[in-house]
């Protein structure tokens, strides 16, 4: 089941992102960043998140979030362009279809409200990710940025979609 997430899924969801993190990150960023990210600053956070009404849609397995995705208006760009902010499943529960249906669930969010294009960013090292949302139809750009994450520079690529062509 998908819905809209409360502040009592907040401990829920900094597990899940946190965990997310450790797992699916390994290689990427050093043990000791990984080993150090805060599940309860996490937890916090997403207290904050949903309080000021940020749209956190959460999957849930026997009423228990295990998934979440994030969602608004793009963070830069054109009025017509939503994003797609985070989308995490506990390693626990990967490959058994909670990505997809919270993806799907975050585009009809972001058409409902009006945007016409998504995008989101994904670290270009993250094979997983970037394959998942290709045969989820989302389109490669030719933009990316570099970020400092954990003492580490990554490049992050741009994924696209029209989100008409789904209505």
């Amino acid at each position: 089941m998908i819905r809209p997430a409360v502040v009592g899924d907040a401990d829920a969801l900094g597990r899940i992102h946190v965990r997310s993190w450790q797992v699916g990150y390994k290689g990427v960023f050093e043990r000791e960043f990984l080993d150090g990210l805060d599940i309860q600053a996490r937890a916090d956070w997403f207290r904050r998140v949903i309080s000021k009404g940020t749209l956190v849609l959460t999957a849930d397995f026997e009423g228990d979030p295990v998934g979440f995705a994030m969602v608004g208006p793009a963070r830069v760009g054109d009025d017509d362009w939503g994003e797609v902010f985070s989308i995490y499943v506990d390693p626990d529960f990967w490959g058994e279809g909670y990505g997809f249906r919270l993806l799907t669930a975050a585009e009809a969010e972001l058409s409902d409200e009006g945007f016409e294009r998504g995008l989101l960013w994904v670290l270009g090292s993250n094979t997983r990710a970037r394959l998942f949302y290709e045969r989820q139809d989302w389109d490669l750009s030719r933009q990316i940025k570099l970020e400092q994450i954990g003492g580490v520079q990554v490049n992050e690529v741009r994924y696209e979609k029209d989100l008409q062509s789904n209505a």
